[in-house]
């Protein structure tokens, strides 16, 4: 039984290359569409007023290991971070979704900052037990991007319109991989001035995979909320962590 589990364990470990913020490697297939990003831009250009915070402003207001207790956080390198531009989606509707699904900032931010969030377990005796545990701990991918004009308002409509029209299931290609959902469930979860989240089935390497997904805007700013475990079911949202990413945009 152990032997299985860690046998399911490392092939799931396949999944972490479109969900986490991992190295986009050759083979990403770029999108043909994106009309996130022209919302975006003409958002922007009707709202000149409103600016995108930099990269370094952003990496001051996304979440430290000061702010999560039980959890260790790491900083995303750069090669390990996937652009709206290198996730794509077999419906141009379900794209803005695919890239949030990816651990990316959706259409077209000015700066975007990336954190990778891991849940400790509480026990830690150097059993095979917890070396199991601590392979199926929920990992949370968050990324904070920052929009001119109204185009942080512009992505989350159209994540909204997506997680309607998607509900259905879509495929996800990304950093080098395919992954194909099956079904978007919505939960409910309360931050920043609008947030959406939901359950989201997918399959990898023939590995079934139920994760979470919770994106909040905050003024022109959008946090990103990918939660997975190797074990292949993520059973609540990382609501702690989201609390903290809201106290640091309020």
């Amino acid at each position: 039984m152990r032997a299985r589990a860690v046998r399911h364990a490392a092939a799931a470990a396949a999944v972490t290359s479109l969900a986490l913020l991992l190295t986009a490697c050759g083979g990403e297939e770029k999108k043909t569409e994106d009309t996130g990003k022209a919302d975006a831009s003409a958002s922007a250009a009707a709202k000149p007023d409103v600016k995108a915070l930099s990269a370094a402003e952003l990496d001051k207001l996304v979440v430290e290991q000061a702010d999560l207790k039980g959890y260790q956080v790491q900083k995303a390198k750069a090669g390990q971070v996937l652009n709206a531009g290198d996730v794509s989606a077999d419906k141009a509707v379900c794209e803005p979704l695919a890239e949030a699904f990816a651990s990316a900032a959706p259409g077209t931010p000015g700066a975007s900052a990336q954190r990778k969030a891991i849940e400790v377990p509480d026990k830690k005796t150097g059993s095979v037990d917890d070396a199991l545990g601590a392979l199926a701990a929920p990992i949370t991918s968050v990324t904070l991007g920052s929009y001119a004009g109204e185009g942080a308002q512009q992505v989350f409509a159209a994540l909204k319109t997506a997680g309607t029209d998607c509900a259905g299931g879509f495929t996800v290609h990304g950093g080098g991989t395919k992954s194909t959902v099956s079904k978007l469930a919505p939960e409910t979860v309360t931050a920043g001035d609008e947030a959406l989240a939901w359950t989201v089935t997918s399959k990898n390497e023939g590995e079934t995979f139920v994760t979470k997904l919770v994106v909040f805007r905050k003024g022109n700013n959008l946090a990103g909320f990918s939660t997975l475990s190797l074990g292949g079911e993520v059973k609540e949202l990382p609501t702690g962590i989201v609390d903290a990413q809201a106290a640091k945009l309020r």
